[in-house]
């Protein structure tokens, strides 16, 4: 059985492991034992912690296969983004050049950096092993995020967002950052972005431009991946833009990958979670597939079910095995979604 729950101190190994693993890009996770142990310690003050608004707060978890203890997987939601450390986009816009003397007009496409995603939500973090990237298991693990996110929707912004992982090739180096290396940062992107990992941003503000960037004036090559997603992070964005996720013209300061962002309670998935009373018993013939999870936070689970749901009544039998696994008995409640 695949079961999602809180990551524990006793994950540090199998973290470290996934970090190592997830390789350039994956700026949540780098490999840095003191960032990774501080990095559990704050998840499990989150989930402890009462929460009257969203501030800095993470909420990282696992997925585990309860056959052989093996954490195979992980899956994250930032509260809310920026509340310590600054979190910085480029925004795209346009300025308009007209004269009426010569009879010319242009529009110019700009990049601005900006913080304006502060105090929102952000889905991070996951990662799915290889030999478990089958039956949809990496759907479930996205997508457990979003009930989640219905069942303790006060304790996160109510913008959610997601960066996309932008264009850069096998080793790390990245179209959109050569300019930025050249002409201001000085470092390659492996390291910068190793840097921004870590929490150490300080050089972001110090060393990028102030001022608009043209589009138009930067190389042929960085203006073409310029809100282009790496290719394997394609089936992610396809997900998030089922759900209602749009790019509003935020792009990564460092690869130019699109951000993406819904409301919390215009989430598909939000939506259309419902909430259900348990019976413990045989599953019924006629079951279907559905993400489920309990109720709870510090003790939070989720996992794949085959449930009979019916639109007209909110009871619903559950297996002993998925019962333990979750954590709920008889007469509980569990958040449902059909896969």
């Amino acid at each position: 059985m695949l079961v999602i729950r809180p990551i524990r101190s006793t994950d540090f190994d199998a973290l470290y492991q996934i970090a190592e693993e997830s390789g350039h890009g994956f700026t949540s996770l780098p490999v840095n034992e003191d960032l990774l142990r501080s990095k559990i310690a704050r998840v499990e003050a989150s989930f402890k912690k009462q929460v009257d608004k969203p501030f800095d707060e993470g909420y990282l978890m696992v997925l585990e296969d309860t056959a052989n203890g093996e954490v195979v997987g992980t899956c994250g939601i930032e509260a809310a983004v920026g509340m310590e450390d600054a979190f910085y986009h480029y925004r795209l816009g346009t300025e308009v050049y007209h004269s009426e003397q010569i009879d010319v007009r242009n529009e110019v496409e700009t990049l601005t950096l900006c913080h304006d995603y502060t105090g929102a939500a952000e889905l991070c973090t996951l990662f799915l092993r290889g030999s478990y990237r089958k039956n949809n298991n990496g759907r479930m693990l996205s997508r457990s995020r979003f009930l989640f996110l219905a069942q303790h929707a006060q304790r996160f912004g109510e913008t959610v967002i997601a960066e996309m992982r932008g264009e850069s090739d096998d080793e790390g180096n990245s179209p959109f950052y050569d300019w930025l290396q050249k002409h201001f940062l000085g470092i390659d992107f492996i390291e910068a972005d190793y840097l921004s990992g870590l929490g150490q941003k300080a050089f972001m503000a110090e060393m990028m431009p102030k001022n608009a960037v043209y589009v138009c004036l930067l190389p042929e090559e960085a203006q073409k991946v310029i809100g282009e997603v790496h290719a394997n992070t394609r089936p992610a964005l396809n997900l998030l833009q089922a759900e209602g996720f749009r790019c509003r013209g935020y792009v990564d300061i460092f690869d130019g990958g699109p951000t993406v962002e819904c409301n919390l309670n215009d989430i598909r998935s939000v939506r259309e979670s419902r909430l259900l009373t348990v019976t413990i018993g045989d599953t019924p013939a006629a079951a279907t597939s559905y993400i489920v999870s309990n109720t709870q936070l510090e003790n939070y689970r989720a996992t794949a079910a085959e449930l009979a749901v019916s639109d007209d009544n909110d009871n619903v039998i559950l297996d002993a095995e998925t019962a333990a696994g979750l954590m709920v008995a008889e007469g509980e409640q569990i958040r449902v979604l059909a896969m």
